[in-house]
């Protein structure tokens, strides 16, 4: 693979992290966590190393990124092919994940000198003033494995760039994505302890960002995990960028266009087996064009192929673990016996099993919200799909959610679809499309999907302080 894996299969039980890989529940990796002294001794290093990187020109800094996205991008065969086998994306699918980088990393590249540029206001006679953008010093990135590149990207490039040394964490299912990264900033010749990646346990993780060292955290994951970042935050002024959960909706209004409605809602749902942050998850339509949009939604699921990953056919893998799809599976056992209705035979998808990671997709109807398929975050590849009779009540049942990272509103009169948007609450709002990050604008969740953003110009906003200058002539 080219890579320096660090693996130590001797290492007592509790020191040691396994990958099991989803597409045939085998041992993919092991390597020894890194223990508490390691987090001081990398934190030291960070710091000796920020001091040095901060002063750095950033056309400096900047070319020293893009010769690390190139080192990246030499490897996406490579890369794909790990992504594929760490967490089930289908291989057809996997070289999108770089592709994807090195969009958001060129585009945070070249905004960094307006992003970084310093504030002058209106002059004075006598005075000189302006405000610099200060790195913040060391950022703890905390990355999961659905999107592991992607993720994790949004915020390593601009922290990097603002000034700041870098410390990822990255997943236990995903931790080759991190010694890829590691190897590419070495390669493009990032000063020593610049960048550095530990591997650690929910506990340690939660140690090293309670560390007075650690000036920002930036995690994506759960709520769960998000309030955990918060806990070990608690005795410390210290911001944190939370991107966690989301229950992404959509609202096909009478006059959308429905077969591409239905074309990029059906991948939106079930892209990456549904393991999606702002995958689409519930569906109001309306009534005048509800039979038609639900059996055409049908027909296109029934077109998946789910099965091995590692076959170029395959457009769905298998989910990440097996208790994923076995509570994807008790969600929807739970939604039927409340009254809803599943539309896919899973005799359809001979590879879905249960006791395996491999789930057919499923479409659920005759839904509401006093069911947890509509409310609560599945992670998975189903979707509820509900009846509504005008933008009133879809708009009342979009905002029905303790979560607001994206919505969609389907519809061919945008100043309607406009006028909508204003009431929905989301970080993303999208018109006739969905699921997808636009590295000009700022992403962002309201609710319990989080706070704080990352990419756009406004990214940069919190890996950096800002610091007066104002001096008197004499």
């Amino acid at each position: 693979m080219g890579l320096a894996i660090k693996q130590n299969a001797d290492a007592p039980q509790e020191q040691v992290m396994r990958t099991i890989s989803p597409i045939d529940g085998e041992l993919y990796l092991q390597r020894r966590l890194d223990s508490r002294a390691d987090i001081a001794a990398a934190l030291l290093k960070a710091e000796n190393a920020q001091k040095t990187w901060k002063r750095l020109p950033l056309e400096d800094k900047q070319a020293l990124l893009l010769k690390a996205v190139d080192a990246l991008m030499a490897q996406q065969d490579d890369i794909a092919m790990e992504i594929t086998q760490q967490m089930g994306r289908p291989i057809a699918q996997a070289a999108g994940e770089l592709n994807g980088l090195k969009e958001r990393a060129l585009y945070m590249i070249n905004k960094a000198p307006e992003a970084l540029a310093d504030i002058v206001p209106e002059p004075i006679d006598g005075f000189t003033r302006y405000i610099k953008r200060e790195a913040l010093g060391i950022v703890a990135i905390v990355a999961p494995w659905n999107y592991p590149y992607l993720t994790s990207v949004n915020g390593i490039f601009p922290a990097l760039l603002a000034g700041n040394a870098v410390l990822l964490k990255h997943s236990h299912q995903t931790p080759l994505v991190a010694d890829r990264y590691a190897e590419a900033f070495a390669a493009a010749g990032l000063p020593d302890g610049v960048f550095q990646t530990l591997d650690l346990s929910h506990d340690d993780t939660a140690f090293m960002i309670a560390d007075p060292r650690v000036d920002f955290v930036n995690f994506t994951g759960s709520v769960k995990g998000g309030l955990a970042v918060q806990k070990a935050l608690s005795s410390r002024f210290v911001a944190a960028g939370l991107e966690l959960g989301g229950k992404d909706a959509a609202y096909v209004r009478a006059d959308a266009a429905i077969d591409n409605a239905v074309e990029s809602l059906v991948d939106g749902a079930f892209f990456n087996s549904g393991q999606s942050c702002c995958g689409i998850e519930r569906i109001y339509v309306h009534e005048s064009v509800y039979d038609a949009f639900v059996e055409k939604f049908v027909e296109m699921t029934k077109t998946y192929k789910l099965g091995n990953p590692l076959n170029k056919e395959t457009n769905l893998g298998p989910m990440v673990r097996t208790s994923s799809a076995d509570f994807v599976r008790s969600e929807i056992k739970k939604a039927v016996a409340q009254g809803a209705k599943a539309l896919i035979d899973e005799s359809l998808f001979p590879s879905s099993k249960v006791g395996t990671a491999y789930l057919a997709p499923q479409v659920i109807v005759d839904v509401d919200h006093t069911m947890d398929i509509m409310r609560e975050e599945n992670f998975g590849p189903v979707v509820g799909i509900m009846k509504v009779s005008n933008d009133s009540e879809a708009l009342r049942l979009v905002n029905d959610s303790a979560y607001g990272l994206t919505a969609s509103i389907w519809t061919q009169d945008h100043a309607i679809g406009e006028a909508l948007a204003e009431d929905v609450e989301a970080g993303t709002v999208f018109i006739n499309r969905c699921d997808y990050l636009d590295p000009a604008l700022a992403w962002t969740g309201v609710k319990n999907s989080g706070r704080g953003c990352t990419l756009s110009v406004l990214g940069y906003e919190s890996l950096t302080r800002p610091k007066s200058y104002h001096f008197k002539e004499i």
